[in-house]
């Protein structure tokens, strides 16, 4: 598994790592670019790793409750990020495979696989990889990064909303989803069951976060809020 960043960083916060951390649909994803742009950091998605061995799992047809299969394809997988503007570009062995990550059969995937004990120990061992090679600093969202990946972390932000608000905004994001908004919501409250309720690293706020409910929350709220309290602990 490799990661490709860009040079052109501000390295004057060697080492800094702000967690962000979630269930899915809270806004992680808009709120780690708008950090990374906005404090000269590398940009780091783990979600998008999991979807990928998810997908290559898919290809494959390998069976996503079996442990064992799923860790032996990260014998032969080689995930790797390369960051910009628009998000990470995302290459599967080799290949770009951005464009189907977000695809709803991949993302159910991601969450089957992702309760294995073992793969979420390769996943960390890499994410931890990823994020202490840029000497510039990261900002690293998931589900577990202020808890296990790195609970070092200077900045933990656990992001929240109800099941309804996190569905309207993916319905905004996808409006060929509305069209099944109960099999989507049920998707997201299984998903939430799943990941708060595994046996190792489960999703719950690691106990120095910040904890912001965006529920009620505009996107530039959001954003205002979260720039400030980076900002707080930082400079």
């Amino acid at each position: 598994m490799t990661f490709q960043g860009n040079n052109g960083s501000d390295v004057s916060r060697q080492g800094l790592v702000v967690a962000i951390d979630g269930p899915a649909g809270a806004g992680k994803s808009t709120v780690a670019s708008h950090l990374a742009k906005r404090f000269g950091l590398l940009n780091l998605e783990t979600g998008a790793m999991y979807r990928a061995l998810a997908l290559k799992a898919l290809r494959s047809g390998t069976a996503l409750d079996d442990g064992e299969a799923v860790l032996l394809l990260t014998r032969s997988t080689h995930i790797t990020l390369e960051p910009g503007d628009g998000g990470n570009r995302v290459l599967l062995d080799g290949s770009e495979v951005t464009g189907e990550l977000r695809n709803p059969e991949v993302t159910a995937a991601a969450s089957h696989v992702s309760v294995h004990g073992p793969v979420r120990e390769w996943m960390v061992a890499a994410q931890r990889s990823l994020g202490n090679a840029s000497p510039s600093g990261v900002v690293m969202e998931g589900r577990d990064i202020g808890t296990v990946v790195f609970p070092q972390a200077p900045v933990k932000i656990f992001l929240d909303a109800s099941v309804e608000a996190r569905g309207d905004r993916r319905f905004a994001q996808q409006p060929a989803a509305a069209e099944n908004k109960e099999a989507l919501l049920k998707e997201m409250r299984d998903r939430d069951t799943r990941d708060r309720s595994r046996e190792q690293s489960p999703l719950k706020p690691a106990e120095d976060a910040i904890i912001l409910d965006t529920t009620g929350l505009s996107l530039d709220q959001v954003l205002e809020r979260t720039v400030a309290l980076v900002s707080e602990r930082i400079l």
